[in-house]
């Protein structure tokens, strides 16, 4: 369904731009956060169009706190898990970002769109049948049951120092939320996205737990680049 659901969409822009009103929808997305939104579900996995959207793929409540907080810290340090759009955007808003991505291919499409001040850490899962001597780290996405991630995770430990802001939004989340709590700065912001999954939430409930009253949480939902329907972001933001 996914599938047909983009060809569907790439087939209107199609018509769109051969008739010109993709001009004035473009038009209207310059002027308004209705119309950015409505163009963006044109747009749904097209990087080079998302990058010139300049919208990281969470909700734009979230996106908009995000801003905000890095307009208070214009040197802020950036790490996320899972590279995108996001990348692209948060480097125009920090002095540095660190994105670690497990897909190859996709990597290769994100290099050309990467600023100077952007790091990409290609790490592959592994064949979890293989790793016999140590814990295995699953994730539950489909068509993911027999790869590790314990690497893709346990690559923050080979990039020094604190981070400002740290984004959780690729594979085996709830193993990156550990340790995104244990290397953002005080005061510091870890976005989790996607968390209209209930694995999610009860990753973040974990972490609320044991952090006590040293983390607060929003949860943000509503409208989304790309998608015609409301999805959730998490907002963990430490103590100073």
């Amino acid at each position: 369904m996914k599938g047909l659901y983009v060809r569907l969409l790439r087939a209107l822009r199609g018509v769109l731009r051969t008739t010109g009103l993709l001009r004035l929808l473009d038009r209207w997305a310059a002027r308004s956060r209705t119309g950015l939104w409505v163009r963006s579900w044109l747009s749904i996995y097209d990087l080079d169009e998302l990058v010139r959207h300049d919208v990281p793929w969470w909700t734009f409540d979230a996106a908009d706190r995000v801003e905000a907080f890095l307009r208070e810290r214009p040197a802020s340090r950036a790490l996320e898990w899972g590279s995108g759009a996001s990348t692209v955007w948060l480097a125009a808003r920090c002095a540095e970002v660190v994105s670690i991505e497990h897909d190859v291919d996709w990597a290769a499409s994100m290099r050309p769109v990467l600023p100077a001040n952007a790091e990409l850490r290609v790490v592959p899962p592994q064949d979890a049948r293989t790793r016999l001597t140590r814990e295995v780290v699953p994730s539950a996405k489909a068509g993911f049951a027999d790869l590790d991630f314990a690497d893709y995770v346990a690559e923050v430990d080979r990039v020094p120092g604190d981070f400002d802001l740290v984004v959780v939004d690729g594979r085996a989340r709830e193993a990156c939320l550990e340790r995104a709590v244990g290397r953002v700065a005080p005061g510091g912001l870890v976005v989790v996205d996607n968390v209209d999954r209930a694995r999610y939430r009860d990753a973040i409930a974990r972490v609320e737990r044991r952090l006590g009253g040293r983390a607060r949480v929003t949860w943000t939902r509503g409208r989304t680049p790309t998608l015609p329907y409301p999805t959730r972001t998490a907002l963990l933001e430490s103590s100073p």
